[in-house]
């Protein structure tokens, strides 16, 4: 006779009611989860969703830092004395200035900037059923590119295998944050977002009111120094009697260039309803082709651009980051009733249990 092996079933590790797995499967889902909590991009979300931010927004800290510092610095060490020489209209200004550049900083930051929601897998299968038209059971892979016509003029869209879908006009993937957005400008590591659609207005505000607040600041503390130097003594001695003076100066001096410069190259881009993304890739001039081509987007008109880029209404977000996630399919109680559970001995059983011992004693010998 073959050697044959009886397992004896501990009752103890299979006490597990169908009871007890409703209950646990119900209490798991009690609490619906936000579809912030299973954003498929490269973001980090805070306030449950209210608050978005790349994921990778180490700079923006320096940046609120060194505005805060210099501010600070400004008011507790020049003001008191153009107040006390000049007028009360100084400290006012530069508050202000500081709220605003604080205001729109905050808002560039945690705006959403115009991400596009990701296809659903059954609207990237029509979408490569809408192309793939020869029948065939092979994959095929899409196609880069559609052209489409804006104001009697190809634009090319392009498709994004990330997010599965035809990207809609003047729109980009950003590699940072994983997200096609809206009317792309480009990833700014100073305000931790990207700039698109929805935040390009308070991006603009903030690097105008930054040019004036820095500006203003340089402005008053060279007129510090100078009343404390004409007052009798030499300059040496007025910078020694206003030591944070020299901070605010060399922090103001090294940024004012860099500061200006950008405000002036997006005040173009705003007259010419551009994006940084087409100027640096020259979508419509001849830096990409032989024949020069007009901005299909342009009112030729700079008040109508800039009417149309700032003053335009806001338009909503498309992501939906504090909505709920469906459901997902709920498990019926039939059929957790139904499990197979393996059988077990029980009080009842004991002369089951000795015979099964012997039948296992007779199968060995």
């Amino acid at each position: 006779m073959k050697n044959c092996e009886y397992q004896q079933i501990d009752p103890r590790a299979l006490s597990v009611s169908p009871l007890s797995v409703q209950s646990h499967t119900e209490k798991k889902e009690q609490r619906p989860r936000r579809k912030w909590e299973v954003f498929p991009g490269k973001n980090r979300f805070f306030c449950d969703g209210r608050i978005i931010l790349a994921r990778q927004s180490g700079v923006l800290p320096l940046t609120l830092g060194l505005i805060v510092v210099t501010c600070g610095l400004f008011f507790a060490f020049d003001c008191p004395f153009l107040v006390e020489h000049l007028t009360i209209f100084i400290p006012v200004i530069g508050g202000v200035l500081f709220v605003f550049v604080v205001t729109s900083l905050l808002r560039t930051s945690f705006t959403d900037p115009g991400i596009l929601p990701r296809a659903t897998p059954d609207e990237a299968a029509d979408i490569e059923r809408q192309i793939d038209t020869s029948g065939s059971s092979t994959y095929r892979p899409p196609p880069r590119t559609k052209e489409i016509l804006i104001n009697q003029q190809v634009v090319k869209l392009k498709y994004c295998f990330t997010c599965k879908m035809f990207r809609p006009p003047r729109t980009s993937h950003c590699s940072l944050c994983d997200n096609c957005v809206e009317r792309f400008d480009h990833h700014c590591p100073w305000v931790g977002n990207c700039v698109g659609k929805r935040n390009y207005r308070f991006f603009y505000s903030f690097i105008i009111s930054l040019s004036f607040l820095t500006s203003f600041i340089f402005g008053c503390v060279i007129t510090h120094i100078t009343l404390r130097s004409q007052a009798g003594k030499s300059l040496v001695q007025a910078i020694q009697e206003s030591p944070a003076s020299i901070v605010e100066l060399v922090i103001c001096f090294f940024s004012i260039w860099s500061i200006l410069g950008l405000s002036g190259f997006h005040t173009y881009l705003v007259a010419s309803n551009l994006t940084t993304n087409e100027d640096i890739k020259g979508s419509w001039s001849s830096k990409r082709g032989a024949e020069e081509s007009g901005n299909p987007y342009s009112y030729n008109s700079i008040i109508t651009n800039c009417c149309v880029t700032l003053c335009g209404p806001m338009p909503p977000s498309l992501i939906d980051r504090r909505g709920f996630v469906p459901p997902d399919e709920a498990i019926p109680a039939a059929s957790v009733s139904e499990i197979e559970l393996p059988p077990f001995t029980t009080k009842n059983d004991a002369n089951m249990e000795e015979n099964c011992q012997d039948f296992s004693l007779s199968c060995t010998a």
